[in-house]
């Protein structure tokens, strides 16, 4: 019987950046059957001779939405070409995600990233891959706190080796050694290995990917001194103890939320800890005293926790729908305001979990009886420290 093979709608080829890319006879074949090609400026110039004469080529660039409107024109597969592997940050995941139902083919090339690991002789079974290409730093942020040994980055024009040198170098990771790889495959394919100071100093081929190698372990610490904090001018026991700190984290659950909202950081210290211990939460950290902007400032970069957002104004003045909406907050400081606090953050998030450290009465008490008419359920665990007050650790969960 002879076998019916379904439509395929898009045939994804990756492609390296040699000057005449290396395809097998299967895909040569598909390319001499098909009418309709897609992919980048670049890579047209690279498969251009290769096409049938009388062939349509759509180009990936601009609004996604103008390119996937541009396919549902033709009915017949297209044939796009794009970098390396398509589903390793490539267009095959676009194509996922904007045309679920679409029914796809890949021939994958090596992705850049394993190109330089093949052309350094690098063993990659333990590699994090990341891209911070058309992303922010949340990635490279996250791979360096949890001390991966070994990173692979996908750069761009604006994130390039030398911001990246300068953005680990700011936070104390000076324990890695970086490789370049510039235009790989191609003529002017150039591979160099640097220490970051000398590599914040120097301009590569926009077309590059890097490798960073753990060179010394940098110590973690599980529960930072208090001592070790830049504390606030005259007033260095105001900060939360790290016994405090550390039950605090505890009771916020962190470990599957996503966004963390510490109001009245004053030093930093519960969200550079909290950002230790999970780095892939996205964290504002909000403060009104000015002098505060340099000591957390300060603080991140000693305890290398780059990734905070940091907001110093009055919390009561912002429109707190300018932020990523949280899913679990500390109230480390509220002004005198906190019944206003607790409601302007339920007005946001009416399921959000809520931890607060109380040192008087009259805050346990208002912050018991305010969410406990929200429909919240409040637990506490009094701790003291030495000689310093009693602090009351209150938790409060949607029942």
């Amino acid at each position: 019987m002879k076998q019916i093979h379904s439509h395929i709608d898009f045939y994804l080829i990756g492609i390296s950046n040699h000057p005449s890319p290396k395809l097998n006879d299967d895909v040569l074949k598909l390319i001499k059957k098909a009418s309709v090609f897609s992919g980048g400026k670049r890579h047209y110039q690279l498969v251009k001779s290769l096409l049938p004469k009388n062939h349509s080529w759509i180009e990936i660039s601009g609004k996604m939405d103008s390119l996937i409107q541009q396919y549902k024109n033709f009915e017949v597969s297209i044939v796009v070409f794009a970098s390396g592997d398509p589903f390793f940050y490539g267009f095959g995941n676009t194509l996922k995600r904007l045309l679920p139902s679409a029914k796809l083919k890949a021939f994958p090339y090596f992705n850049s990233i394993q190109l330089l690991c093949h052309k350094t002789q690098t063993n990659y079974n333990n590699l994090k891959s990341i891209s911070v290409h058309g992303r922010d730093w949340t990635a490279l942020d996250e791979a360096l706190i949890h001390r991966h040994e070994l990173i692979g980055v996908l750069t761009d024009s604006k994130k390039t080796p030398a911001e990246i040198a300068k953005r680990m170098l700011q936070y104390g990771f000076d324990n890695y050694s970086i490789t370049v790889g510039e235009a790989l495959d191609g003529n002017n394919e150039h591979i160099e290995q640097l220490d970051l100071t000398t590599c914040s100093t120097k301009m590569h081929d926009n077309l590059n990917c890097i490798l960073l190698k753990q060179i010394a372990p940098k110590n973690k610490h599980f529960g930072i001194p208090d001592t070790a904090f830049i504390p606030l001018t005259n007033r260095p026991n105001m900060i939360t103890k790290m016994a405090i700190r550390l039950t605090t984290i505890s009771t916020l659950e962190l470990q599957n939320k996503k966004v963390f909202w510490d109001i009245g950081s004053c030093t930093g210290s519960v969200a550079i800890e909290a950002k230790q211990h999970f780095p892939h939460l996205k964290i504002v950290a909000f403060e009104k005293r000015t002098e505060c902007n340099n000591i957390i400032g300060q603080n991140l970069e000693r305890f290398s926790t780059p990734g905070i957002e940091l907001i110093i104004d009055d919390f009561f003045n912002l429109n707190l729908k300018d932020f990523p909406i949280p899913d679990v907050i500390f109230i480390g400081g509220h002004g005198g305001r906190l019944k206003e606090l607790i409601h302007r953050i339920h007005e946001i998030n009416p399921s959000v979990r809520y931890v607060t450290n109380a040192v008087t009465e009259n805050s346990t008490n208002i912050f018991i009886k305010e969410l406990t008419k929200l429909n919240y359920l409040v637990s506490t665990n009094i701790i003291q420290v030495n000689k310093h007050n009693k602090i009351s650790i209150h938790t409060a969960e949607q029942k």
